[in-house]
This record gives structure tokens, C-alpha cells and sequence, in this order.
């Protein structure tokens, strides 16, 4: 993803934004606004923001596994999958 293309001053986001944000959502985007000639925000459309969001959780969740599984807080598939089988079980024990 080349971010050289979607730069732009932020005098230039004031006076179009209506069109950069149609831009944006049409194609999916992610424009970079400087001020200054220095980088200073980002805005994405919607969607392209929450792959994004996603992404990052996902990562989160493996970064804690991979924490967990250094620490020994992991279980073994056949310790998991017995345990999964003696919760059913006793669920279809259960009266209701």
C-alpha cells in the first residue's frame, strides 16, 4: 500500500472534504493529512477502519496466547476436548 499518493495538506481536506470523503468511501481508502509538510492524522473509510480494528484484536488475542502458553496456562487438545465432552454430558443429564 503506497501512502505517497493520498497525501495531503490539511488547507487542502478543508476545502474538499465532502469529495474526499466520498473518495474515501468509494475506493476504501486511507488519505494522510499534514500540516506543515509533517504527517499529522490519518482518516480512513468506515470499513477500511474496522479490518483494521479486527486486525488489532485479533493480534491482541494471540499475543495472549502466546503469553499464556510461556506461562503453562495451556491445556492440551485431548484435556480441553474431555472436557468438553463431560460438560455436554452433564448438560444432557440435567432436567429441566
Amino acid at each position: 500500500m503506497k501512502f505517497s499518493a493520498s497525501v495531503k495538506p490539511i488547507s487542502y481536506l478543508k476545502t474538499h472534504a465532502s469529495r474526499l470523503i466520498r473518495d474515501l468511501s468509494d475506493n476504501q481508502g486511507t488519505l494522510i493529512v499534514t500540516r506543515n509538510g509533517q504527517a499529522k492524522a490519518v482518516v480512513q473509510d468506515i470499513r477500511t477502519f474496522e479490518r483494521t480494528q479486527e486486525a488489532l484484536a485479533l493480534l491482541k488475542m494471540l499475543t495472549r496466547s502466546q503469553r499464556n502458553i510461556r506461562r503453562g496456562k495451556a491445556k492440551s487438545l485431548d484435556a480441553v476436548l474431555t472436557s468438553l465432552q463431560r460438560r455436554i454430558q452433564a448438560l444432557k443429564n440435567e432436567k429441566i
